[in-house]
């Protein structure tokens, strides 16, 4: 007898708006999910992601044992907890002895749970006793990290989401919020249509789903943000625009400041940003002439080797302008993942101690070190993630431990990323998907447990700490992740201080944060008011929150008071440096990187959701059309895009939301879903000088055309996570193969690969074998000659599996007889026809991409209705497309416009 459906509220594990969310569960496992109508970060709004998390617990992508293997050359094997664990401390103590404990390092992750971190960092300082723990926070966040402690003092966001709703004037400035923080930008579009007379500022080299809500768009060349910024400080000097009385009661830095901007002329600054100058005069107009000004942004600026630069130049306009500390005003960074700002606050960066204390700082060290109860932590400085794994390529680290995430995707200079991996001696992999790029290179790969399995908080970007609750167990032998952590630590402890109490004695995560918070008292982010009862007491709140207090602070600085030496806010003068590599004969093109709308990260979560491949369902290089024009090539064409540092081959479309001269790559694709090494095999590892956040939004590339004449196209239904692991190992002597999940009531594999030649049959029959079309109702064709081979197979009269070999112009049809579930009578006779004619009433697939994810809305069903007189109010009301969560409706606001311009033609 099945159990009840019952309710457990929790948050989202995608990006830092940290939305709310119901778990639907029967007790074993997750059934459904819904938006959270209290929570205060979303009111009840989901995603295309969040609203399918349900969909992500297949558990054939789940790690689910302990494994371990003894040589490199060997594969893993099950074990038992104790044993791997018994190894790893034995590993682990044995190479501090002998090469000191700068040898090992950890790193872990901006979607780890508050209490994790705390646990972490527990390990690696108080008892490995090394400062060589660094987070995948350090890709996302460091800059604005940086940004806002040397400006303003603390690492504080110091404004609230409702600021979006209450500000005259907002600039997006390197975010397409639309598909970073969708439920974020729809509170936007929202008070938008409310208040029609804010402004929208949009600063970003690419035509975004977020420009289409902009009063202005500044499509500024990669990377001259700073220029930028100092271009429009000139001119609010110029005009007036500032705010005197304030710049000289709360502020240091600014007379040098001045003198800096005097260089960037409107001229010379939209030379530099290459934007035009009445543009540039009219941003600047909105922001000086605002009652209130707030700006949002994301990696655009802090994924920079000018990052730091780019934050406080950005900071230094609401300081000039006194636009802080008051409502609809304020530098509001947006976070990249659920808990950045949790790992800010427990120090889970190299530089950085738990409640915002500085590893670098004696006097920090000894707080921590005697609230801890050890001597003293180490004065070695630690390593950030580009040197961490420098480190470990050149064989200075050892022993790595890594934790919820897949540097073997997400790291630049991919080629350097894999060698270090494979090379260390041993390397520890806490992961709760086992088909993470990473997961090959783990000696022992430890299985977590994942959303709606943990219990902890999360911190999002508006300082709001909420309480993640469990909904169901973790399958098979899956644990939390501070109850690995803490487990190994007590052997580890057993090992290099026998004898003494334990550090690790925890319970539960609630005494992680019992025991965490204290360490925050009295400080800028004072969390000491805060518990878990509180939490369900009161629901998420924002910090500072002492005790006593029964509500948290929704915005900082209002009294112009900040925690600097001097109590003031610091201007810096930093002068405009152009990105590390430059546009040049052999590297004509600068590529930029970005997400999805319906993808996260590196996909081991939402890859496994085939739905969400339904808007975007493989990696595809996008270059302006003069571009294609001036190479002489055409959409769907494969092409090489090769950097200084690697290559990848991949399709190439046309994509007029980019300039000439640039290229657009989405930063998903890894070696998993796409032969090769994925985006970041291009990325330069260059960083920012303070925050040592590296440069991933902007390389040098160039495009070749590749002649590979033979093509593969594949789909087969079903069991999509185990056949794509036995299938993709045999597209590696391939040139080019992207294999990714599709459908929605019918998941299905679908495989499109190419080479100079045809492969060997029995290469062909093995993957025929595992399509399931090597026996039983299968049509076929083969013509040797021309290493020509089709093969269909129907069931209950309908297509379950499709190959087509040399020959592959037939797929759309056939993939479209597969989505309607259908075989035409007159397959047969097209198997044996030369080329791609349609048989009876099959047709070319005029479905186009998904859409609207939530409603499973084709782009040809949105276009259709357009034609029939359809604006958007009809659309929504005839297709029910974009009202669900909204992600779609810029994207079918710029198709009704491009049918206006059309008619209007």
């Amino acid at each position: 007898m099945a159990s009840p459906t019952q309710v457990t509220a929790s948050t989202c594990c995608y990006c830092g708006v940290g939305c709310g969310v119901l778990i639907e569960y029967d007790g074993e496992q997750i059934l459904g999910v819904a938006g959270d109508p209290s929570h205060p970060a979303n009111f009840g709004k989901l995603c295309s992601k969040g609203s399918t998390l349900h969909l992500t617990g297949d558990l054939d992508a789940r790690a689910l044992y302990p494994e371990l293997r003894l040589g490199k050359g060997l594969a893993r094997s099950r074990t038992d907890w104790d044993s791997a664990l018994d190894h790893a401390a034995a590993v682990f103590a044995e190479t501090i002895r002998e090469h000191g404990p700068d040898s090992v390092a950890f790193y872990i992750s901006g979607q780890l749970l508050t209490e994790d971190y705390y646990a972490f960092n527990k390990l690696a300082r108080a008892l490995v006793g090394t400062h060589n723990i660094d987070s995948n926070s350090r890709l996302c966040m460091s800059s604005a990290v940086v940004g806002y402690k040397r400006s303003l003092g603390a690492d504080a966001p110091p404004c609230s989401y409702e600021d979006i709703e209450r500000s005259d004037c907002l600039l997006i400035a390197g975010s397409n919020m639309a598909y970073a923080h969708p439920v974020l930008f729809r509170r936007l579009e929202e008070a938008k249509a409310r208040r029609p007379e804010m402004q929208i500022i949009v600063i970003d080299p690419r035509r975004t789903d977020t420009c289409e809500l902009a009063d202005l768009h500044l499509a500024i060349l990669p990377g001259t943000d700073v220029a930028l910024f100092h271009g429009i400080l000139h001119i609010l000097l110029w005009e007036g625009w500032i705010d005197r009385r304030y710049i000289d009661a709360h502020t240091e830095g600014f007379e040098a400041l001045k003198n800096l901007v005097r260089d960037y002329s409107p001229a010379a600054t939209a030379d530099i940003c290459g934007i035009s100058l009445d543009s540039l005069q009219r941003c600047a107009e909105l922001i000086g002439r605002a009652p209130s000004f707030l700006s949002l942004w994301c990696m655009g600026l802090n994924q920079s080797s000018s990052g730091s630069a780019k934050n406080s130049a950005l900071i230094n306009l609401h300081l000039a302008t006194g636009q802080i500390g008051k409502p609809g005003a304020g530098p509001f960074s947006l976070t990249g993942q659920p808990n950045a700002m949790g790992g800010r606050e427990t120090g889970s960066l190299s530089n950085l101690l738990p409640g915002h204390r500085e590893a670098g700082n004696a006097e920090h060290r000894a707080e921590v070190a005697t609230y801890w109860g050890v001597d003293a932590l180490p004065e070695t400085p630690g390593l950030s993630a580009i040197e961490l794994f420098d480190a470990v390529h050149d064989g200075r680290i050892k022993a790595l431990w890594i934790a919820c995430t897949n540097p073997a995707q997400s790291l630049p200079n991919q080629n350097k990323v894999h060698e270090a991996l494979a090379a260390c001696p041993f390397v520890v992999v806490q992961e709760a998907f086992f088909t993470t790029e990473t997961c090959r290179y783990a000696d022992l790969l430890l299985p977590a447990a994942s959303w709606g399995e943990n219990e902890g908080t999360v911190t999002n970007s508006e300082r709001r700490v909420s309480h993640v609750r469990r909904a169901v167990p973790a399958p098979a032998e899956a644990r939390p992740d501070w109850s690995i952590t803490c487990d190994f630590a007590r052997r580890l402890e057993t090992l290099l201080r026998p004898g003494l109490p334990s550090l690790f004695d925890f319970a539960d995560s609630e005494a992680l944060f019992e025991e965490y918070k204290h360490l925050t008292a009295q400080r800028d982010l004072d969390l000491s008011g805060l518990s878990y009862a509180l939490l369900d007491n009161l629901g998420p709140q924002q910090w500072p929150f002492a005790p006593g207090a029964r509500q948290g602070t929704a915005r900082l600085y209002a009294d112009g008071r900040f925690p600097t030496t001097s109590g003031r806010a610091q201007f810096h003068a930093d002068p405009y440096r152009a990105p590390k590599e430059k546009r040049e004969a052999r590297y004509s093109l600068t590529l930029n990187t970005g997400r999805l709308r319906d993808q996260w990260h590196g996909m081991s979560r939402t890859g496994t959701a085939a739905r969400l491949f339904g808007h975007v369902e493989a990696a595809v290089l996008g270059l302006h059309p003069d571009e294609l024009r001036r190479r002489r090539l055409q959409d769907g064409d494969l092409i090489k895009l090769r950097s200084r540092r690697g290559s990848l081959i991949l399709p190439v479309q046309t994509d007029e939301s980019v300039r000439p001269g640039q290229a657009w790559l989405p930063m998903h694709w890894g070696d998993r879903f796409l032969k090769g090494l994925g985006t970041n095999v291009l990325t330069q590892p260059a960083f920012d000088p303070l925050s040592k956040q590296p440069e991933l939004k902007h390389a040098g590339v160039e495009v070749d055309k590749v002649e590979l004449p033979w093509q593969l196209f594949a789909l087969v239904e079903g069991e999509v996570q185990s056949r794509f692991e036995a299938l993709r190992p045999l597209f590696e002597d391939f040139a080019y193969a992207s294999l990714t999940p599709t459908g929605r009531e019918r998941p299905a594999l679908l495989i499109r690969a190419a080479s100079a030649v045809a492969p060997q049959p029995e290469l062909l029959a093995q993957i025929d074998r595992l399509l399931r079309l090597n026996q039983g109702p299968v049509l076929a064709y083969d013509d040797p000659r021309r290493a020509v081979g089709k093969r269909v197979r129907i069931e209950d009269g309908r297509i379950v599996s499709i190959r087509l070999a040399g020959e592959t112009a037939a797929s759309e049809w056939l993939r479209s007889l597969w989505l309607d579930g259908q075989a035409d009578a007159d397959l047969r006779r097209w198997l044996l026809a030369p080329l791609s004619v349609p048989p009876g009433n099959a047709s070319a697939n005029t479905r186009g991409k998904t859409l609207c994810n939530c409603l499973n809305v084709s782009e040809g069903a949105v276009c259709a209705g357009i034609e029939r007189g359809l604006d958007l109010d009809g659309l929504k009301q005839t297709l029910k497309c974009g009202t669900s969560c909204g992600s779609c409706v810029p994207e079918i606001k710029r198709l009704l416009a491009q049918q206006s311009t059309a008619v209007n033609a």
